[in-house]
C-alpha cells in the first residue's frame, strides 16, 4: 500500500528562486531577441515542485523580494503543493532575475540581475528551524554558498538537517558567471563536498571539478568520499551513471525531440529524492535503484519536451505512460 501524503518523507530543498526570461524565438541570442516569456525557476526551487508533483511532499526554504515577482513566485510554490513557510520576503532587495537564452543547438546561455537580489540576503536567523528539523531528506545548491549572509544561512541549515537526522543531498548546479572566478566556484562547491551523502552532477561538472576531460569512472570516484551513499553523473542524452558504496553502473536514457533542457536535472533530483524520501534502503539495493533511476531518466527525458522549468515537470501520472510506452 502506498503512503499516504501525510506519512511521506519530507524534502525540504534550500536556496534561490528567480524568473528566467526567456526570448520568445528560439535559436537567437539574447540582444536578438523579439521579446521574452516570464518563466518560474530558481533550481532548489525546480526540485521542491518535481517533488510535489509526482505526489511527494515538499517545501522551500529561501528569500524573494518583497515585490510582485517575489509573491507570484510563492504563490507558484503554493499552487503546486509545496509548503511555504520557510519563505522570507526581502523589502530593501529584488527577487532574482535571470535572461536565459536557448541558442539553436538547445543549450543555454545565462545573464543574471542580482546585485544583490533577495535570495542573496537570506540571514542565519531568519531560518524556519523547526521545517528544517522536520526533513527526511535536505537537498541544496550551491549559487547559496556566493555570497554572505546567504551563505552562513546556508551551512546553519545544514548543520541543523544533519543533526536532525535528514539526508544531505547536493547538486551543486554550476553558473560559472554568477562566479567571481572558476577558482573561487571549486573551491566554494568542494567546501561542503564531504558532508552530502546523495551528490548528483552533470558531466560538465564533473569536468569541471576534476579538471579532467574524460567522464568515466576513475574521475568520477575521485569525488567519491566516506559519507556519500550515491554519487550520480548525468550524462544529457547518453542517460546516467551512478556509483554507491558496494555497486555502480549506468541506466540507458529515453530518446525524446527536446525542445528546452532546463529543468531537466531538477526534475531528475526531485524524482530520485521522492523515492528515497520513501525508502532509504534502496539505496543499497542495486536492482530497485535502477528502476528508480530509470523513473528518474524518465521524468528528465519528459521535461526536455517542453518550454520552461515548471511548467515541463511531469506528474507520476505521466511517467507511467510514458514508460508503458517504451
Amino acid at each position: 500500500m502506498a503512503a499516504s501524503n501525510s506519512e511521506k518523507g519530507l524534502i525540504v530543498s534550500f536556496g534561490e528562486m528567480l524568473i528566467d526570461f526567456v526570448p520568445t524565438e528560439s535559436g537567437v541570442s539574447l540582444a536578438e531577441a523579439p521579446g521574452f516569456l516570464k518563466a518560474p525557476g530558481g533550481a532548489p526551487a525546480n526540485v521542491a515542485i518535481a517533488v510535489s508533483r509526482l505526489g511527494g511532499r515538499s517545501a522551500f526554504v529561501g528569500k524573494l523580494g518583497d515585490d510582485e515577482f517575489g509573491h507570484m513566485l510563492a504563490g507558484i510554490l503554493r499552487e503546486n503543493g509545496v509548503a511555504d513557510q520557510g519563505i522570507n520576503f526581502d523589502t530593501g532587495a529584488r527577487t532574482a532575475l535571470a535572461f536565459v537564452t536557448l541558442r539553436a543547438d538547445g543549450d543555454r546561455e545565462f545573464m543574471f540581475y542580482r546585485n544583490p537580489s533577495a535570495d542573496m540576503l537570506l540571514r542565519p536567523d531568519e531560518l524556519d528551524l523547526d521545517l528544517i528539523r522536520s526533513a527526511k531528506v535536505f537537498h541544496y545548491g550551491s549559487i547559496s554558498l556566493i555570497v554572505e549572509p546567504c551563505r552562513s544561512a546556508h551551512l546553519k541549515a545544514m548543520e541543523v538537517a544533519k543533526e536532525a537526522g535528514a539526508i544531505l543531498s547536493y547538486d551543486p548546479n554550476l553558473r560559472e558567471p554568477l562566479w567571481p572566478s572558476n577558482e573561487e566556484a571549486k573551491t566554494q562547491i568542494m567546501s561542503i563536498w564531504d558532508k552530502a551523502e546523495i551528490i548528483k552532477v552533470s558531466d560538465v561538472e564533473l569536468e569541471f571539478l576534476t579538471g579532467s576531460n574524460k567522464v568515466d569512472d576513475e574521475t568520477a570516484m575521485s569525488l567519491w568520499h566516506p559519507n556519500l551513499k550515491l554519487l550520480l553523473v548525468t550524462l544529457g542524452e547518453k542517460g546516467c551513471r551512478y556509483y554507491a558504496k558496494t555497486f555502480r553502473g549506468s541506466v540507458d536514457p529515453f530518446h525524446v525531440n527536446a525542445v528546452d533542457t532546463t529543468g531537466a536535472g531538477d526534475s531528475f533530483v526531485g524524482a530520485l529524492l521522492n523515492k528515497i524520501a520513501e525508502d532509504q534502503s534502496i539505496l543499497e539495493d542495486e536492482e530497485r535503484l535502477r528502476k528508480v533511476l530509470r523513473f528518474a531518466n524518465a521524468c528528465g527525458a519528459i521535461t526536455t519536451t517542453k518550454k520552461g522549468a515548471i511548467p515541463a515537470l511531469p506528474t507520476d501520472a505521466e511517467v507511467l505512460s510514458f514508460l508503458e510506452g517504451k
